[in-house]
């Protein structure tokens, strides 16, 4: 994983209907336990981290790093998205140098079901096509996760390969400016 490049971060709040897309803050470290600890959240994910760990390795400002938005619905935390490079090690690339946009997303399963995914991916993509006019995204999930599936054809992510990594099968999609999404 590495830094977007020459983006001014952290931008300024990005609102949306229901949604602040914001840096993380110090009350941010109790949701962001919880979504390393979820089971639910991690079933595609490698699995939950032990919670006594993460209260050990989890800094008192987590998530304070270039790409990271959290979603904020009504004053409190909902979740992640992140926009990172893939790592050129990884399987799967739309770039011959590899380095692509990669959207990611983690939400707590109190949140799921209400479309919140959806509006706040759809604005972390407006944000970034502002900084990075005419560079694609691409967005990796296993196949077997239906509610990612869902979501990246609701943003308008076209397939473009599967491959096997981490013992399951991944779906890739790309998703360019010129795409509508939301």
């Amino acid at each position: 994983m590495t830094e977007l490049g020459p983006v001014a971060w952290p931008p300024a709040p990005i609102r949306t209907e229901r949604l602040v897309l914001r840096e993380s803050e110090v009350r941010d470290r109790a949701a962001f336990i919880e979504l390393f600890a979820s089971p639910e959240v991690r079933t595609y994910l490698g699995g939950p981290r032990p919670r006594d760990e993460l209260e050990r390795a989890v800094p008192e400002l987590p998530g304070r790093r270039q790409g990271l938005f959290v979603i904020d619905f009504e004053g409190a935390m909902i979740g992640t998205i992140t926009l990172d490079r893939r790592d050129a090690e990884r399987p799967g690339h739309v770039r011959p140098d590899a380095g692509e946009a990669e959207l990611g997303y983690m939400f707590l399963p109190e949140a799921w079901g209400h479309g919140y995914a959806a509006e706040a991916c759809a604005a972390a993509l407006g944000w970034f096509t502002d900084e990075l006019p005419d560079e694609p995204v691409v967005l990796c999930t296993q196949t077997a996760n239906d509610r990612s599936m869902r979501l990246a054809a609701k943003l308008g992510f076209t397939e473009v390969q599967r491959f096997e990594e981490w013992g399951a099968e991944q779906w890739m999609g790309v998703w360019s400016p010129a795409t509508p999404s939301g």
